[in-house]
């Protein structure tokens, strides 16, 4: 059985590369590069040669292409003399043929100001390069010698320490790391922290520029959270710092030095009273799973034990309606009964922290996924009566709550059981309709939106973690009925193959 969860483990690991793969040449390579730009303010109001450069930079940020300005191709292959030269002379040209010989586009530019004439270089990357380059910076190690700065602080000791932090707890901290906080504890899940390896999927573009996309969907949200707390200078201030998230920070002000003394990580983030995108869309999907649950397999029960009688028939037209019925009308439907019991029909209008806001998005995710729950398990049920098991029990004189109860739900509720980590694990996606009819700041809509607004590295982060996700179900799914049902092998027996 290890064998096989070993073989499994990897072949899950392939199959999310090759997928993820995919999808990165398919967003690289199919999406026009004019439409990376749509949602870009500061791309809309430049003009001109400072456009041209603000394009190839942004191209090349985003993993597109290899660019170079003519000052950087003259610097690569002459060195300080290239500061000397002009366009019109031969050993400017002769660089620049060096580059298209290597496979670059060369560009002039041609608008009317002081850039006129130079030229810029790219290479846009093929396939291979571009998946090739995903996976190089998919991991990152954080290490003492990851800052490097010419004005780091004299006397300043790069490596780890361990030290208390500014609620009074140990942590191993760091000097010479990107972050402060290399290992760290609070009462947030899950409570302990690490800050060694990131998973890194690249920066969101064009919306919220220059943050991690996992940051993005992690992050809490909403208003800022003031505490009382005491900064490594000393100072105690109510502030909605996080200084568990202190990074490096080369250029300080005088707000940092009044705060962090001569410690140069000042750069943080914010504590926030909402929780994330992800773990919003998680708590509403999980809710709505275990009502859904809870409805759904004591009613497919009780149809198939009353086969034909009057609960079997409400419950057939119930399964029909509902799965006849659009998710939008049902929606409409739910609003409806929601105004009438003075239900929010918008999550933000009570926010977070108020049950109210919950009520009709799991309520409608729960009744929409119980028609299939109910349905299935009846079919098991009653395809399991007329096995042979069953009659051998009621030959035996077993009574039918027996029979029902030891035998026929106990092997069909197995198929049921295989979906259940899918159930849970897969809530963390979100419901894309629900989500946006009712306004949910979760992960439902995050896909739709990062594909409309052709913000890739999103595009690629969501992909990865719902391939993943999805791979992962489905092989707990087939561990978990090993365990409700001891008959069931993975494995191939030896004298079976």
């Amino acid at each position: 059985m290890g064998r096989y969860i070993w073989i499994r483990l990897l072949k899950s690991l392939l199959s999310i590369a090759i997928v993820v793969s995919i999808v990165v040449v398919l967003v690289y390579k199919l999406v026009p590069t004019s439409k990376v730009f749509e949602g870009d303010e500061a791309f809309r109001k430049l003009k001109a040669n400072a456009k041209v450069l603000y394009t190839y930079n942004r191209l090349e940020t985003l993993g597109y292409c290899d660019y170079l300005t003519s000052g950087e191709m003259l610097a690569a292959e002459l060195g300080e003399k290239a500061h000397s030269l002009k366009p019109s002379d031969e050993e400017y040209q002769r660089v620049l043929q060096v580059f298209r010989d290597r496979g670059y586009t060369i560009e002039e530019l041609t608008y009317n100001d002081k850039l006129q004439g130079t030229h810029v270089a790219y290479r846009f990357y093929n396939s291979f390069e571009l998946i090739g380059h995903f996976f190089a910076k998919l991991f990152q190690v954080d290490t003492p010698n990851a800052i490097q700065d010419p004005n780091w602080p004299e006397g300043l000791q790069r490596g780890y320490r361990f030290e208390k932090d500014h609620n009074g707890i140990y942590a191993l901290t760091c000097a010479g790391c990107k972050h402060k906080y290399q290992l760290y504890f609070d009462k947030h899940f899950p409570f302990i922290h690490q800050n060694f390896i990131h998973i890194y999927f690249g920066e969101s573009y064009p919306s919220q520029q220059g943050v991690n996309t996992l940051e993005v969907i992690g992050s809490s949200q909403g208003k800022k959270v003031k505490i009382e707390q005491t900064f490594p200078s000393g100072q105690v201030l109510k502030s909605p710092i996080n200084q568990h998230s202190r990074k490096y920070k080369f250029t300080r002000d005088h707000l940092d030095e009044k705060k962090y003394g001569d410690d140069p990580y000042a750069d943080t983030t914010n504590m926030q009273e909402a929780p994330s995108m992800i773990f919003t869309s998680y708590r509403i999907g999980l809710l709505s799973i275990l009502f859904a649950y809870l409805f759904a397999i004591p009613m497919g029960i009780w149809m198939a034990k009353r086969k034909g009688k009057l609960i079997d028939k409400i419950g057939i037209i119930y399964i029909n309606f509902i799965l006849a019925l659009p998710s939008l009308a049902l929606i409409f439907f739910f609003k409806v009964i929601g105004y009438r019991f003075n239900l929010p029909d918008k999550f933000p209008q009570l926010g977070f922290h108020d049950i109210r806001s919950y009520i009709l998005p799991v309520m409608l995710l729960a009744i929409m996924s119980t028609p299939g729950l109910m349905m299935w398990l009846r079919r098991y049920m009653v395809d399991q009566e007329t096995s042979d098991y069953v009659k051998f029990a009621r030959a035996k004189g077993l009574s039918n709550r027996e029979i029902y109860n030891r035998h026929i739900f106990k092997n069909a509720v197995i198929p049921i059981v295989n979906g259940i980590p899918g159930s849970i694990i897969l809530a963390i996606s979100g419901a894309v309709i629900t989500e946006s009819m009712f306004a949910v700041p979760g992960m439902g809509k995050m896909l739709p939106d990062a594909i409309k607004a052709a913000n890739n590295n999103m595009v690629i982060t969501l992909s990865f973690i719902f391939t993943a996700l999805s791979i992962l179900s489905v092989f707990l799914g087939d561990l978990l009925m090993t365990v409700v049902d001891p008959r069931i092998s993975l494995t191939v027996k030896e004298g079976l193959e």
